[in-house]
């Protein structure tokens, strides 16, 4: 069996089943943050992390797990994130890390982002538009699928462009994405 990937920077998730999956796919230590039960110790706990390794924001791709990214976001808002795609995190009803294979962990956190201190405005609308990502039949599918493709979470229009601008997500990976996505539709 291969050796697993070490990663430096410790991985915030949201409970012990993620720690248990992204454990197996990856060697790493995790902070848990027990859902919204964010504890004073769990915060001092992610400080250190955050100035001494650096930290990898990995929660559920559901609302839940949006709104704990945001608070952890608002605290630490250099952390580097990952994004797990909903279908690669779904057991039936059941939505979340714990339910990811090992590979989609991994293939998450190859595509690890790191926010921009100071975002330029490298897309507008237009650029979306253009792609359609807006404004069109599909467009929803497409920005899911482009997201997907990029390693970022989903959301309407503006939120992409926010993600796009924020990521400074080079134009070659963007085009790459959209052609990606384009040849997986013309195959179906």
């Amino acid at each position: 069996m291969a050796e697993k990937e070490k990663i430096k920077e410790v991985i915030v998730v949201e409970g012990r089943d993620d720690t248990a999956r992204v454990t197996q796919a990856v060697n790493v230590d995790t902070i848990e943050t027990h859902g919204f039960g964010m504890a004073p110790s769990m915060w001092k706990e992610i400080d250190k992390a955050y100035e001494e390794r650096g930290i990898i924001i990995l929660t559920d791709p559901d609302h839940a797990g949006s709104l704990i990214r945001k608070k952890l976001k608002e605290r630490y808002p250099e952390a580097k994130e990952a994004f797990m795609p909903r279908e690669e995190a779904r057991r039936g009803n059941n939505i979340g890390v714990e339910n990811a294979s090992a590979e989609s962990i991994r293939k998450a956190l190859a595509k690890v982002k790191t926010p921009a201190s100071a975002p330029a405005e490298l897309y507008t609308m237009e650029d979306l538009e253009e792609a359609g990502l807006t404004g069109g039949p599909g467009s929803r599918e497409r920005r899911a699928a482009l997201a997907d493709a990029l390693g970022i979470a989903y959301g309407n229009a503006k939120a992409l462009l926010n993600k796009l601008n924020g990521y400074q997500i080079k134009r070659e990976e963007y085009y790459g994405a959209l052609r990606s996505i384009s040849d997986q539709s013309d195959q179906k």
